[in-house]
């Protein structure tokens, strides 16, 4: 598989996972919930948890174009996909709307009780919400 193949499936995986936007992210990481949240560092007192840290370097991903992406992008996109694949395994039972376990998670993007994101390129959400998704054979390749 070439450099750009792996680095189009990383970015493909991390739109996936992602599923807040770069507004909803900053506006939720200025929030007393998120800061209390997450392991820090050793070392660091009371400092920044690493998923915060995390949270503002994802919105300053989604807001880059592809072309500005460095090797070092694609590593930490790796390893927000690898953090929210892992968290969404180990979801508890029961009502999950206020819990640590929810916050962390969108410390790192991901609301995981949020719809998805639709994909770039297809319709909005609002549209998806009044009239449905098109039928399978109506869809673009890929989706």
């Amino acid at each position: 598989m070439s450099r750009n193949e792996q680095g189009r499936d990383i970015l493909r995986e991390f739109t996936e996972a992602v599923n807040m936007t770069p507004g909803e992210l900053q506006k939720w990481l200025e929030t007393d919930e998120s800061k209390h949240v997450g392991w820090r560092k050793k070392g660091t007192q009371g400092g920044e948890s690493v998923g915060h840290e995390s949270g503002r370097k994802i919105i300053d991903l989604l807001r880059r174009r592809r072309g500005e992406l460095s090797a070092t992008d694609y590593q930490h996109m790796r390893k927000v996909v690898g953090y929210v694949h892992r968290h969404m395994a180990q979801r508890p039972s029961g009502d999950v709307r206020q819990t640590r376990w929810r916050y962390s998670l969108m410390n790192w993007g991901h609301d995981p009780v949020k719809a998805p994101l639709p994909p770039p390129g297809g319709q909005s959400r609002k549209a998806l919400d009044r009239h449905g998704a098109p039928p399978k054979e109506r869809r673009g390749p890929g989706r």
